[in-house]
């Protein structure tokens, strides 16, 4: 009986160093493998990962700017895409991604992003010959000229105080303004929000594109209306009916 146990576990024993320890009950499989996060270098991968949160799955629809945006793309240059990815935007809710800014991604994973921007949502002729205001203002704004230009240009949409205008939401909302910066006003001054239904710089009022002067009054008007205290007051929240 001894005899008969211990040939059967010298043949197990000698099974496993057949089988190897890859063969063993809970070995992962291949299939198992986990890519390393620096590793990825597939654009979609990447963006999803990190980018569809904000901007939405496709590009548009998301909280924040429309990456898919022909528009956009044609005014933002490889440059600047890579600086933002890189090192965020200091005080928005854009943080750096790159590590040498304290974030996750190797310098060649923000290429893969930005050459994928590109491709994807880079449309050759979006401007139709027409010369977009420039990414950056080269101009000091002026605030009185800025109000005047918000009520021409923006207020049939977004109104005039801090209560949502006939169209869209209010911009001079403070808790708005102390979320955005001025260079993410601009932009999207000029590129709009397609995905939402806001038209660019050429057609706010149709026949009467923005100039460069005017973007750049409309933003210094819109900071002039920031406040120390984003959010506050409270608004009024009525109670009417709760003791009934």
């Amino acid at each position: 009986m001894i005899g008969r146990l211990l040939n059967g576990s010298a043949l197990a024993l000698s099974t496993l160093i057949v089988l190897g320890c890859s063969h063993m009950p809970g070995a992962p499989g291949p299939a198992a493998e986990v890519t390393r996060p620096d590793a990825i270098h597939d654009f979609a991968t990447l963006y999803k990962q990190n980018c569809s949160a904000c901007h939405g799955a496709q590009g548009r629809n998301g909280p924040s700017l429309d990456l898919a945006d022909p528009v956009y793309q044609s005014l933002v240059d490889d440059a600047s895409l890579h600086m933002i990815i890189t090192n965020g935007y200091p005080g928005t809710l854009m943080p750096a991604f790159a590590r040498s800014a304290g974030g996750m991604l190797t310098d060649q994973q923000v290429d893969v992003l930005v050459n994928g921007m590109r491709s994807e949502w880079r449309k050759a002729g979006t401007l139709n010959g027409q010369n977009a205001p420039p990414y950056e203002a080269s101009t000091k704004g002026d605030v009185q000229r800025g109000q005047q230009a918000y009520t021409t240009f923006c207020a049939s949409c977004h109104g005039t105080g801090s209560q949502r205008g006939p169209k869209a939401g209010s911009i001079t909302d403070t808790t708005y303004l102390g979320l955005v910066s001025d260079d993410a006003l601009r932009t999207l001054i000029i590129a709009g929000r397609p995905d939402l239904g806001a038209p660019d710089w050429r057609n706010d009022v149709p026949g009467h594109p923005m100039t460069d002067q005017d973007v750049t009054d409309v933003v210094a008007w819109l900071s002039s209306q920031r406040s120390k205290t984003p959010g506050q007051p409270y608004p009024a929240v009525s109670t009417k009916g709760e003791s009934e």
